[in-house]
Formats: structure tokens, sequence, C-alpha cells
């Protein structure tokens, strides 16, 4: 159905597209000359953007079924090969759904920024996917999280606080490339992509070391990127969360065997009595009463203090700089302009629109930086809350948030396709 739909898209597309060239009617001459049939060839990009979406909804459900359905792993690896052989090194890594976020951003702030349907596509799929199935992008789709699944060897773990506390850049990330993507500032996550580089082998040569470097703490760690800076990620897991299909370890009753849980490399399997404390009524009261009290102040805080910087934050923004450089240049007119000013000059621009623009922006930034504060201290309240809850398991749990649909876990699950009776031979089967 998906695919007919697909289709269909693209045969509108086609046909608005001719309609547009041909919308004025030819002339009308007595002469009986028969005008040529005229065609229109579809450029080969639009093409493969229509082939990269189709490809993308199909490894998801193949992803899916194999998670949810079939619980086994084997058809993830395959994707994760497809994907970085095709996302990746064929299509440059580009359009990408981690990049799409700051698209989807500015059209939404912005009414006249016309966003391409493949790119809306490349966004909601995946999140409309984490939705129903879970993060099955994450799985082995998505090629930067395909990369680092691949060359994963060893899962050294680290502590509970440390993995909360880098567990919030991605939100940051989020919201900061959302602030700069609708005050038309800067795309900061292609900007600063880690991988990009060694996909298209070459680029800047900071962001390839640090690709590397990322790709080298992945042989020990598993997916570095995907847990502690991926945006998209972040909010993915917002979806994968209260997905209406969940993934389970096994069909059968829990035996408590540690083995799933050795065996995540996100850690995203939680053993059971974890945070066990025994508190009374009233300390868990108070302890509520102090949440409501503190998540408050900090958002306050974090809008307050994202505010006053806001100015700061716009030096970002082309025409901020441009305005500055002017103001500087008036004030002490320079013996060799700049480029820019050369090109402002030239082309006639007045001190007064520019200085209207620079409003504009500067108001923006005051309202949207207020705001990504705001969400800022949410993010780091609800991460100090989530350290001291106290929560009883009796059974190992996916925690649906961090988990990445790798499929691990299914192959160390005694439970699963009789590997009871492969471990334990002479076990009394009465």
């Amino acid at each position: 159905m998906l695919k007919k739909l697909l289709y269909i898209c693209l045969l509108l597309l086609f046909s608005v597209t001719s309609a547009a060239q041909n919308r004025f009617p030819k002339p009308d001459f007595e002469s009986g000359y028969q005008y040529p049939e005229i065609t229109y060839a579809v450029s080969n990009e639009v093409v493969w953007v229509w082939v990269d979406i189709i490809l993308l909804t199909f490894l998801m459900c193949i992803a899916a079924w194999a998670v949810l359905k079939k619980r086994t792993r084997k058809p993830i690896v395959w994707i994760s090969v497809i994907s970085v052989a095709y996302f990746g090194f064929f299509r440059s890594g580009c359009v990408c759904s981690i990049g799409s976020i700051q698209n989807v951003s500015l059209a939404l702030a912005d009414s006249t920024y016309i966003l391409p349907i493949p790119v809306l596509l490349f966004f909601i799929l995946p999140v409309l996917f984490a939705f129903l199935f879970g993060r099955v992008f994450c799985a082995g789709v998505c090629p930067f999280g395909a990369l680092q699944e691949l060359v994963n060897l060893k899962n050294y773990r680290l502590s509970k606080p440390v993995t909360a506390v880098l567990g919030m850049i991605p939100w940051i990330y989020l919201i900061f490339a959302i602030l700069y993507a609708v005050t038309r500032s800067s795309f900061i996550i292609c900007r600063f992509d880690p991988f990009i580089g060694i996909f298209r082998l070459g680029g800047d040569i900071g962001l390839i070391l640090f690709g590397v470097l990322l790709l080298i703490a992945a042989i020990f760690t598993g997916r570095p990127f995907c847990r502690f800076i991926c945006p998209y990620g972040a909010l993915l897991s917002l979806f994968s969360r209260v997905s209406v299909w969940k993934i389970k370890l096994t069909q059968k009753p829990c035996i408590n065997c540690e083995l799933c849980h050795n065996a995540c490399p996100v850690d995203a399997i939680r053993p059971p009595y974890e945070n066990r404390v025994k508190e009374t009524r009233q300390q868990g009261v108070r302890r509520i009463i102090s949440y409501f009290i503190i998540l408050p102040l900090m958002i306050l805080a974090g809008a307050f203090l994202m505010r006053s910087v806001g100015s700061h934050l716009s030096r970002a923004n082309k025409d901020v700089r441009l305005y500055n450089m002017v103001i500087s240049h008036e004030a002490s007119p320079q013996d060799i302009p700049s480029v820019e000013l050369e090109a402002f000059y030239g082309q006639g621009g007045t001190i007064e629109a520019l200085t209207a623009a620079y409003e504009n922006i500067q108001a923006g930034f005051k309202l949207y930086s207020t705001l990504a504060g705001a969400l800022i201290g949410l993010v780091i309240g609800i991460t100090l809350i989530g350290l001291s809850v106290k929560r009883t398991r009796r059974q190992y749990e996916i925690d649906y948030a961090g988990c990445v649909a790798c499929g691990r876990c299914f192959g160390y699950c005694p439970q699963n396709e009789g590997k009871i009776e492969k471990l334990c031979p002479t076990q009394d089967k009465g």
C-alpha cells in the first residue's frame, strides 16, 4: 500500500512539473503547422531520491519483522551492510533523516520556506515506525548507526551517572539545532556531521578525525554517536517509549540469567532489583514534592540564562555578522574592506534596511533562546529526577527509549529456540 502511495506521489510530481512548464497556451496560428510532442526528462537525482525513500521504508519493514516477529539478529546485520554501502558510501549520507530535523523546524517557523516532500518523508517515516515498532530505523537502516554496529566488538559499560550526563547531550544538541534552524542562522547538524567526510572520502579533516575517533570508541562500547550525540535518536526515543508493538526478549518467563543484559551494547536492558531502596511513605512524599519545586526552578533558570546570551548566539546569523561589520566600518572605515562589505555596498544596501533586519533577528533570538533555555532546564531536571527515582524490578526489562533494536540480546536468551536444552543438556525435563 505504501509503495502504491509513493508511486502516486511520484506521478503527481511529474505531472505538476510538466503543467508548470506548459502553463501558458500556445499561440493560435492558422498556418496548419503541427506542433511536435514535447517530453521532459526527469532528473536522475529525483529518481534516486524516491529510490532512497522506497528502500528506507522497505529496510525498516524488514527490521521490524526481524525484531518483533522472528526475534533474530541476522537480517539486522545484512540491513546494516546494505545501509552503509548504499545510504552511506553510494549516496554520500545525504539526504539523511538526522539533518531533516532542521528543514522541518524551519518550515514550521517560517511559512515562506518550502519543505521538499522527500525531506519530509525522510523525517516522518522513521518517527512513524518508532511509534509503531520502536527504533527499527536505528537498528541498521541509519548508516551512521549501522557503521558503528558493524565495528562493535566489545561492550565496556559506563557508570549510570556518566551515561545519564552524556545522555543529555543529544537533547541539548537537538534544541540548539532547532534554535539555529528556525532563526535561519545555520544547519549545525549538517555542518558538524562527523561521518559525512568518511562516507564522501574527503572533507574537513577535523570532522573526519572526530568520526574516526567515534568509530574507534564504537569498537569498545556500543554506538557512542547514537547514544551521546545523535539528536534524531533522542527524538525517536520519545516515540519508541510509547510504541504500539514493543520488542520482547522472549515469549517465555524471564529466568534472570543476566545474559541479555551483558549482551546489550547500549545498556538498554535494566537488571532486576536495581535502585531497590526501602523508604517510608513520608520520605516518598517529600521526594515527590521536592521534584515539583526543583523542576520549575530549573526551567526558569534555563530560560533566563539562554535569554541573556541570545544576542551572543545571534552572531551565528550572517545578517547579524554583516550588521556588525558595517557598523564597525562606518565608525572606522577600512582601507581594504572585506568581501562582504564590498558586496553590501556594491548591491546598494542601506544601513536602515540592515538595521531593521538586525532588530528582527535579535527579537527572534530573544524569543527562541528563551524557549530553548526552558527546554534545556527541563531536560536537566528530568535527568536528575531519573537518577533519583526509586523503583523495584523483579526481572530484566527493556528500556524502550534506549533500545536500538539491534537484536544482539535474542541469541543470548536461553528461553529462545530451546537454548536451555543446549546450555543444560542433562536438565531433568520431567
